[in-house]
């Protein structure tokens, strides 16, 4: 196999580290020939270019690892690579999750194979364990910690009884965190994985744009001395169900019960769930960021490539996104409390917080944005 690396940041190089060591007989049959990379200050190696199209245009690679991130240039040269025929691995979840059916559509009629292992989960097989269960059973849900970063700020906001702000400052210094963590904290990097896993698990297209997400860029301490006093933890939940004619999926903080398995998951691991009918729930732990486990995750479908093994294709459908019928009870927080309806509000847990009545998930969506608060802070209250 004759590969061709776009990106030499955290994922791309550890691709190339472990692909260059070939420790074993899968990867000895593989070669990285070129790898893009951003500026002349990160050419070390003769392989390495600044010109995409030496890698795109070149009929003796066959298939191109994608590490880049964001949308573009990555998309456009996801789309060339597979319009000149090469098989494409990506990690760009942001990217593959607003193209998914542009660029899926393409690799059918270009007859290659298109990717995703280490877009969810890092190193763990989320993707491919998915596939496997698919064999012998319809996934009906998944459920869980999709983001090592916000799991890593929630873990030490609880332990070390520090704000929000020097917690990121933190997981930016170990790495865990952009410069800009945004995507982290507001929930869109959970929302692209979501997005991701419901194609895999349901074989449902869905515009990321219409997951309802909520994230952890206003939780403070009084919401985690909150759930540590009333027997909680917090965690930045994803989740996904299918239905006949709608699929829901939701991003919210979730104030789970401390006996639930997932509310003991530490630092930037990450936990996911799917249910079928034989199997039951299988839960999946593992590291879900960093540079050597997910370019694990590439590895392996590159692998998968290399020796043709396949997953069975299944025609993708479309369903909207709806919360109808969900309803839970929720935290809120917010200093304009006066403007919520009593008849949703349980009762007032802080000076500015209150539990609402158990809900559907529509009410409190609606009633949030009309109060128009930007530092409002919502959580969904196990029961």
């Amino acid at each position: 196999m004759k590969i061709g690396l776009l990106g030499h940041g955290v994922v791309g190089s550890g691709v190339r580290k472990i692909i260059d060591r070939q420790e074993t007989p899968e990867t000895e049959k593989m070669e990285i020939v070129r790898i893009l990379v951003k500026s002349e200050a990160e050419m070390t190696d003769a392989r390495m270019t600044m010109n995409a199209d030496d890698i795109l245009d070149d009929p003796s690679i066959d298939t191109v690892c994608e590490c880049m991130g964001g949308l573009e240039p990555a998309h456009s040269f996801v789309k060339k690579a597979i319009e000149n025929g090469k098989n494409v691995v990506t990690s760009n979840k942001k990217m593959l999750a607003s193209s998914a059916e542009e660029l899926f559509a393409l690799a059918a009629e270009k007859h290659v194979r298109l990717q995703y292992e280490a877009t969810c989960g890092g190193g763990i097989p989320w993707i491919h364990e998915i596939s496997h269960i698919q064999r012998v059973d319809d996934i009906r849900s998944f459920y869980g910690i999709f983001n090592g970063t916000s799991n890593y700020i929630l873990t030490r906001m609880n332990s070390e009884n520090q704000e929000l702000e020097p917690m990121i400052k933190e997981a930016q210094g170990l790495g865990y965190a952009e410069r800009n963590p945004s995507d982290d904290v507001e929930g869109w990097d959970v929302r692209y994985k979501t997005a991701l896993s419901s194609l895999a698990a349901f074989h449902t297209v869905v515009d990321p744009d219409d997951i309802p997400t909520y994230g952890i860029q206003n939780i403070a301490m009084e919401d985690i001395d909150w759930c540590r006093n009333n027997g909680y933890t917090c965690k930045l939940i994803g989740s996904g169900e299918n239905h006949d004619a709608t699929v829901s999926i939701f991003v919210r903080p979730f104030f789970l019960k401390k006996e639930d398995v997932f509310a003991s998951i530490p630092l930037n691991y990450n936990a996911l769930e799917c249910e079928s009918n034989t199997l039951g729930k299988a839960v999946f732990i593992g590291q879900g960021a960093g540079s050597l486990p997910t370019a694990h995750a590439v590895v392996q479908d590159l692998i998968d490539i290399s020796e043709e093994k396949e997953n069975a294709d299944a025609a993708m459908n479309h369903k909207p996104v709806s919360a109808a019928g969900y309803e839970a009870v929720f935290y809120i927080r917010t200093k304009k409390t006066a403007l919520f309806n009593p008849e949703l509000i349980e009762r007032r847990v802080g000076s500015n917080s209150f539990l609402t009545k158990k809900v559907s998930f529509m009410d409190v969506k609606v009633a949030v944005q009309s109060v128009n608060d930007e530092a409002l802070f919502l959580a969904e209250v196990a029961q």
